[in-house]
């Protein structure tokens, strides 16, 4: 999948995603009538069950991203909740909504849900095997793609700030 983040060891990149992920929310974003949502269930219900509800009624298209963990990542499935939070906290996938409603009665159309990250990457992806298999199999590759991965996700959440504002109110996420 093109939506595979840098680092993660997959049937078509064996020594690790050489390139950022593709970043399909934006995309339709781009559109500029599309409603956007970015969610992961187990970081926090409320904003899952607003961006349903907000995208429901939105009389246009609408895009719902959802975080979902699969049997292939190798983490415990009993701390896939927790595991899901820490995706959040490290900005990997940071939960937002897009709405164009919004700009038509001059507010921000992009909110961004999640707090700024505060955990590394690297130490939250060392949970999954997709990750922890190339530091085992070519620790300096790993390493390298990891501080990428880290720069990538920097840069991704100045580009969501920037859309958001810089005077936006952010939801606990706890």
């Amino acid at each position: 999948s093109k939506a595979t983040p840098r680092a993660a060891t997959a049937k078509f990149a064996a020594n690790g995603r050489e390139s950022h992920r593709k970043d399909l929310g934006m995309m339709a974003v781009a559109y500029g009538n599309v409603y956007v949502a970015q969610i992961a269930m187990g970081s926090n219900p409320a904003q899952t069950v607003r961006a349903f509800h907000e995208a429901e009624s939105y009389p246009g298209p609408s895009l719902i991203l959802a975080y979902s963990h699969c049997i292939a990542h190798g983490i415990d499935m009993s701390t896939s909740m927790t595991h899901q939070k820490d995706i959040v906290r490290s900005g990997l996938w940071p939960l937002y909504r897009f709405d164009p409603r919004k700009a038509h009665a001059g507010d921000h159309p992009f909110h961004l849900d999640s707090r700024k990250p505060d955990l590394r990457f690297r130490d939250v992806a060392m949970k999954e095997a997709r990750f922890a298999m190339l530091t085992r199999s070519n620790p300096e590759q790993a390493n390298r793609l990891f501080d990428l991965a880290q720069k990538d996700i920097n840069d991704t959440w100045h580009l969501y700030e920037q859309m958001a504002g810089v005077d936006r109110d952010i939801a606990d996420v706890t």
